[in-house]
């Protein structure tokens, strides 16, 4: 009786009678699966844990910003927008969201793992570039360096050729001085990532995009003094950058708008209606903005529509009217963490290819940063470069959040990645 009650108690019921049996008998790996997923995402060494926090946060919120801002700048103009106050706010966040999505495929993969990528990224920004310039190409703003797609967006070649520029120089610097054979990078390597970057400066020179071709020559100087490349490269490379630049100005190959930007530059009152609108209405809208500002969608200058390309290179007058000296500290204190916390991703790479990476990604943000803000406020000529993550702009948003994935990807990666600030 005893052992036949047993062997009535040990057989499996009946599906119809009594149901399935538990999820741990029947597939025992199955929960164990779903507990060891969720313990490998909050583990020590996930990749959520070893994100850099204040890097996302401040690029994110001053995204979210920007976001408010160019819904302020473009709601009323109703040329631009087709009648829908917030078309230009959709592009933006959709803009956003795919530069989310590039920003965690990047830090995913990591920036050792795109070493392989390199000439092809390479490559594809010189087509690029060579496309703006071709039939394909469209001008705005005097300047041939778009590409126009579908459904009214654009796309500029020269955002991805900083990309590749940052790459392909840390590839070729990193890559000699792991050798073991010198200290530093020699005059061979030095020369061959000075004339890779080169190539996408003289092309972007023909369209004439002048403020990309200076933002490039900026993270060339980052990425030399990053790898340790001895002075007298640094000291060549500004003396030939200042003869250039006198050579083009002598010869003629700038726009005559952009000779005139300059000489607005240097006495906004010598066309105040002309050239020097723009810079004279931006910092008027800034200061009336004093310490707290009129208020979101409240700026006379904003809403007037008194600030050409508001949405763009004069987004920052935005935030000086609407938000004040208050809301324009906010955003200097997130650039400023941003670029604190690239630095310190820079010093703790425990690789010189991420080192050079970030220094590069560092060099490139704050000097568009400072040179945006400064056009703005009129220290500064007008040059035509976004303000990072805050004007609008698809290319200008997905290489921006690119860039801050390698910097993420060099975080992550990094031997003293888990050092407290």
């Amino acid at each position: 009786m005893n052992l036949g009650l047993k062997m009535r108690q040990s057989k499996p019921k009946a599906f119809g009678l009594g149901g399935p049996p538990p999820l741990q008998k029947l597939s025992p790996g199955f929960a164990e699966q779903k507990r060891s997923f969720a313990a490998r995402a909050l583990e020590r060494d996930a990749p959520v844990r070893r994100l850099d926090w204040v890097l996302f946060g401040a690029s994110l919120a001053l995204s979210v910003i920007g976001s408010l801002l160019v819904w302020s700048a473009t709601r009323p103009r109703t040329h631009l927008t087709g009648g829908d106050p917030q078309a230009f706010l959709k592009k933006h966040l959709l803009n956003m969201v795919i530069g989310l999505v590039l920003f965690a495929i990047v830090a995913m993969v990591g920036h050792r793992r795109m070493r392989v990528l390199v000439p092809f990224i390479g490559i594809v920004a010189m087509l690029g570039l060579f496309a703006a310039l071709s039939p394909l190409g469209a001008t705005i703003n005097g300047q041939k360096a778009w590409i126009m797609l579908p459904a009214g967006f654009s796309l500029q070649p020269a955002e991805l050729a900083k990309i590749g520029v940052i790459l392909g120089m840390a590839m070729l610097l990193a890559e000699r001085v792991d050798t073991g054979d010198v200290e530093r990078p020699g005059n061979r390597a030095v020369f061959w990532a000075v004339a890779l970057a080169m190539a996408p400066i003289g092309v972007i020179m023909l369209m004439p995009d002048l403020g990309s071709a200076m933002v490039i020559g900026v993270i060339i100087m980052g990425v030399l003094l990053a790898s340790g490349a001895q002075a007298r490269w640094l000291v060549g490379l500004t003396t030939l950058g200042i003869v250039v630049a006198l050579g083009v100005w002598k010869l003629g190959v700038l726009s005559q708008y952009q000779i005139d930007r300059f000489r607005a530059f240097t006495d906004p009152d010598l066309d105040p209606a002309g050239a020097g609108y723009n810079i004279t209405q931006a910092k008027l809208a800034v200061g009336s903005g004093k310490l707290t500002g009129t208020g979101l969608f409240q700026g006379n200058q904003t809403q007037g529509q008194y600030v050409p390309e508001q949405q763009t290179d004069f987004i920052f007058s935005v935030a000086g009217e609407e938000l004040g000296l208050i809301g324009c500290t906010v955003i200097l204190f997130l650039f400023g963490a941003l670029l604190w916390r690239g630095v310190r991703i820079a010093v703790n790479a425990d690789d010189l290819f991420g080192t050079i990476i970030a220094a590069g990604v560092v060099a490139w943000l704050g000097f568009q940063m400072f040179e945006n803000i400064g056009m703005n406020i009129g220290i500064m000529p007008v040059a035509g470069l976004p303000l990072p993550f805050v004007s609008y702009g698809g290319s200008s948003m997905f290489a921006i959040w690119i860039a801050i994935g390698l910097l993420q990807s060099v975080h992550m990666r990094g031997a003293k990645a888990f050092t407290k600030a």
